[in-house]
């Protein structure tokens, strides 16, 4: 039993202070090690639990057996589509990283008007769902898309050529947004040095700021080599089965052959190789963070009318035309087609939209699937907020045995995909009553929003002072009432952003909602997927502006708000 230091005759005050810190420790570390078992326990139902499952289908007929991997192995086509993935994957990397450099060089240099609504604008792709991005492309480069009529037909649609644009549309605004992060914390006197040595131009930036930018640009390569790897929609819409990808294949050798002891196999397969990508992205963030925190944060310069009519200005014009063309225009695309009817600018898709009408192509209404996401995005929020706030909270404060053990378990849901997890909640759950209901898409959003909101979360966290805290336990505050008054309030720019972003996370989801939603759970990315199968690009449009709307308004906030969660 703890007793009060308070009452104890004869301590002095500083000894005092001393005992009460470590007897707060003492008393928090005891129930502090009850409430990790909250996400721990989480984490073991519903990401461990699905994941060995898989593992077990693909390792086990009436006992252990690689018959299934080695059928996977031996099989051309298969050996093909694992060959492909890694290679668009590594092309869709070089492609985004030769898109985004420009833009976090131009970021982190200059100030001009509407830089911040223009930031968050481009950060819009990352958090749209992919659904959408292959509607711009389809309605750009199709038969009777606008590029097509403009400059001819490119043959980009159904080619590996579509899918590398796509990822790169879709992941761009990381490089952007990591890079500059890390560029404008670079010491300038380092470059001034450099200069007054005899240092100019591309040697200036080769031996001094290059290498001080390569743990950036090394984080967002991997990251954006993670996403690639492990994407559905684009590769099933824009590149055909003859492009297909191993999530494409999982997908159908599940929905459409059946084959669930061959789909586990190459589940398996793809979790190993995720897992090791996903390794090396999570090194890569401790150098990373390291850059990230530097405490110099370099301001940028007004562009000068000289610049702006000179060879920097037609350098920055040229390229703000490349993003438009292949960044903003499938936006604005989706945005045109869904208000044309017929050849004439009308609202008829949206009164379709926001119509109770019963629509057959996925067995309810817009309204439900619109009410859907919202109610699946909220419940997300709260779920993956918790568990984030628990885990990065632990390890930030806490120092316990396993500890890096206990780092790396509640890191690796980031390295798994929609369609595996998918695939495991069918086999662990397909027998209980939370199959086919509306918490089994909440527990598969919250595994895939959570790693981003414990980045969010883990990231403002590191920037509090630990003595802020400590003054307080020495004042006789409980270590939890100095987290809720002292570190909660500096904590909540970073909670916020992370909630946000599981909201637009959840909303944009379409892989895992899939594979385990039935026709009343339909949301909006279900119908704009069935509005394609049907060829309703109209309606298709309209539902993914209002996705566009949300994402834009969400992305504005945390711009507002300051904190990053890459």
């Amino acid at each position: 039993m703890l007793v009060p230091i308070s009452i104890i005759p004869g301590v002095e005050k500083s000894e005092k202070s001393r005992l009460i810190k470590i007897q707060n420790q003492v008393f928090s570390m005891k129930w502090g090690k009850l409430i990790l078992l909250i996400p721990l326990t989480f984490l073991i139902l519903f990401f461990y639990i699905p994941l060995l499952s898989i593992i077990h289908e693909g390792f086990w007929d009436n006992g252990f057996t690689l018959k299934y991997i080695l059928s996977i192995l031996s099989n051309s086509y298969h050996r093909h589509i694992i060959l492909f993935t890694v290679e668009q994957a590594l092309a869709s990397t070089l492609l985004t990283l030769l898109l985004g450099l420009p833009g976090a060089y131009i970021f982190t240099k200059y100030d001009f008007p509407g830089k911040r609504i223009i930031k968050a604008f481009l950060t819009v792709p990352f958090v749209m769902p992919s659904i959408m991005v292959a509607l711009g492309f389809l309605l750009l480069f199709g038969k009777e898309g606008f590029f097509t009529r403009l400059f001819g037909n490119w043959e980009i649609l159904y080619s590996w050529k579509a899918i590398l644009m796509a990822h790169a549309f879709y992941n761009f605004p990381i490089v952007i947004r990591m890079v500059s992060a890390v560029w404008q914390r670079i010491n300038p006197h380092y470059e001034e040095m450099a200069m007054s040595l005899g240092a100019r131009g591309f040697t200036l930036f080769r031996k001094v700021t290059l290498p001080m930018l390569i743990p950036a640009i090394f984080a967002s390569a991997m990251l954006t080599f993670v996403f690639c790897f492990l994407s559905f929609s684009i590769p099933l819409i824009l590149g055909g089965y003859q492009y297909a990808t191993i999530e494409v294949d999982i997908f159908m050798l599940i929905m459409t052959l059946l084959d669930f002891k061959m789909g586990s196999a190459l589940a398996v397969i793809q979790i190993t190789l995720s897992f090791i990508f996903m390794y090396l992205y999570i090194k890569s963030l401790d150098e990373y963070s390291k850059a990230e925190e530097q405490k110099i944060f370099r301001k940028a310069r007004k562009l000068t009318l000289r610049e702006l009519v000179g060879i920097k200005g037609l350098l920055i014009s040229l390229y703000s035309l490349i993003v438009f063309m292949f960044i903003i225009s499938p936006l604005l695309a989706v945005i045109y087609d869904s208000l044309m009817y017929r050849g004439h600018l009308s609202l008829e898709w949206y009164h379709r939209v926001f119509s109770p009408r019963y629509n057959p192509i996925f067995g309810a209404t817009t309204l439900t699937a619109i009410k859907n996401s919202m109610l699946f995005g909220f419940g997300t929020i709260v779920l993956s907020t918790t568990i984030a706030l628990i885990v990065a909270y632990s390890l930030h404060r806490w120092n316990f045995k396993g500890k890096n053990v206990f780092d790396a378990l509640v890191m690796l849901p980031l390295g798994s995909s929609a369609i595996t997890l998918g695939l495991g909640y069918i086999k662990a759950f397909h027998a209980t009553p939370l199959y086919r209901t509306w918490l089994i898409i909440v527990l598969a959003h919250t595994i895939i929003a959570y790693p981003f909101v414990f980045r969010a979360i883990s990231a403002v966290l590191r920037k509090i002072k630990p003595n802020l805290s400590e003054a307080a336990i020495s004042l006789g505050a409980s270590e939890w009432k100095a987290f809720l008054r002292v570190e909660l309030p500096l904590a909540l720019g970073g909670i916020i952003v992370g909630a946000i972003f599981a909201f637009a996370m959840s909303i944009a989801e379409l892989g895992a909602t899939y594979m385990l939603y039935s026709p009343e759970y339909t949301t909006i990315t279900i119908a704009v997927y069935r509005f394609l199968g049907s060829r309703q690009f109209g309606s298709a449009s309209a539902l993914s502006v209002i996705l566009m709307a949300i994402s834009g308004i969400s992305f504005m906030i945390i711009e507002r708000i300051g904190e990053e969660v890459w």
